[in-house]
């Protein structure tokens, strides 16, 4: 009787989580931008959301990830599920090369202390490339759905 239980279940994340490979790899430690629909009233608009991945947990479709930015000097966590629709798109601008599953001790630091070291080689321009074809992959594709919508009219 369990199995059919979670059948069910992973037929259910698969049908509402994101598609596979329109997430970029991310680790702890990465420096991401993340591009966030706010409903202000009746409007609805992008934010960008700046910072650090202090951690990532949970798997499949219940994924969250904790992200630390310094705003007027006072520092400012939010937690992300990244399958939401809400979560619009993630950019990765620097990775991050940390020995630590959660880096909580940054909530300490202060200054030029917080900054992690850059990983470098062969591995993080390999995921950059493949992120980059991800991309170009993604805007073909919202171009032929646009002009096949144009198309139609």
């Amino acid at each position: 009787m369990p199995t059919t239980t979670m059948n069910i279940v992973a037929q259910i994340e698969s049908e509402l989580g994101k598609p596979q490979g329109t997430l970029p790899h991310l680790n702890v430690g990465d420096d991401v931008e993340i591009d966030y629909l706010i409903r202000e009233g009746e409007k609805e608009r992008i934010q960008t959301f700046k910072g650090l991945i202090l951690t990532i947990q949970g798997r499949g479709i219940r994924k969250t990830m904790v992200v630390r930015r310094i705003v007027q000097g006072e520092g400012v966590e939010r937690t992300f599920p990244l399958h939401s629709p809400r979560v619009h798109d993630i950019r990765v601008t620097k990775r991050g090369r940390v020995r630590r599953s959660r880096l909580y001790y940054m909530r300490d630091r202060v200054g030029k202390s917080t900054r992690t070291k850059e990983r470098l080689g062969d591995k993080v321009r390999n995921e950059r490339e493949a992120e980059k074809a991800r991309r170009a992959e993604a805007a073909a594709a919202a171009k032929a759905a646009e002009a096949a919508s144009a198309g139609d009219e």
